[in-house]
């Protein structure tokens, strides 16, 4: 069985923009799926990326030009500019890693939510409120909102480095168990062609 790890940024506008598209393509293919979020800006700084603030003018023009295009390719809303971003990634990541290894709930409609909270809904992902509502949509306990943050944290930090070390360089990277790398939303297409074995 195929195996598939995705790399992931809860603040990423990509990620938001993959849905639950990475579950229903590694489903659809017979291939399991690890939820791996990672700290975006230290994988920026390790491999040549900059936060969007900091990238000449060109860059940042293009990134709201590309968003606003893939938004209407996928169909969903989203606010170029949302009322909380920047904020911390890190609550909600822990919060995806509790619930990952709690197992009892939907994990794609977990990523989903979340990354919606930011980018369609100006909620702050570092709430605790927004972590604990998005959990229980995705029918988790919102107590794992508060639980494991030592193990979250150390699991947060493991994936950030072994992304690094595995070659991710931006969000979202899904990578497979034969090393095959595909970087961005837009490349989904590609990975379902890579797992149908037509690439």
């Amino acid at each position: 069985m195929a195996h598939v790890d995705y790399y992931f940024a809860t603040i990423s506008p990509y990620t938001y923009l993959c849905g639950v598209r990475p579950a229903e393509i590694t489903t659809a293919h017979g291939a399991t799926l690890t939820y791996r979020p990672m700290d975006l800006m230290n994988v920026f700084s390790r491999t040549g990326g900059q936060p969007p603030a900091e990238r000449h003018p060109n860059r940042q023009a293009y990134r709201l030009q590309d968003m606003r295009r893939r938004a209407m390719m996928t169909g969903l809303p989203m606010k170029e500019k949302p009322a909380f971003f920047p904020t911390n990634p890190a609550p909600s990541s822990y919060a995806i890693i509790a619930a990952q290894a709690d197992g009892s709930g939907d994990m794609a409609a977990l990523v989903a939510g979340i990354t919606r909270a930011c980018w369609s809904e100006d909620r702050d992902i570092a709430s605790d409120d927004v972590i604990r509502d998005c959990l229980t949509a995705a029918d988790f306990p919102a107590s794992l909102a508060d639980s494991g943050l030592l193990a979250g944290a150390e699991t947060y930090h493991r994936n950030t480095e072994e992304a690094v070390r595995l070659g991710v360089f931006g969000a979202p990277f899904f990578i497979t168990d034969g090393d095959a790398r595909f970087w961005g939303e837009d490349r989904l297409t590609d990975l379902e062609a890579h797992l149908a074995g037509r690439i």
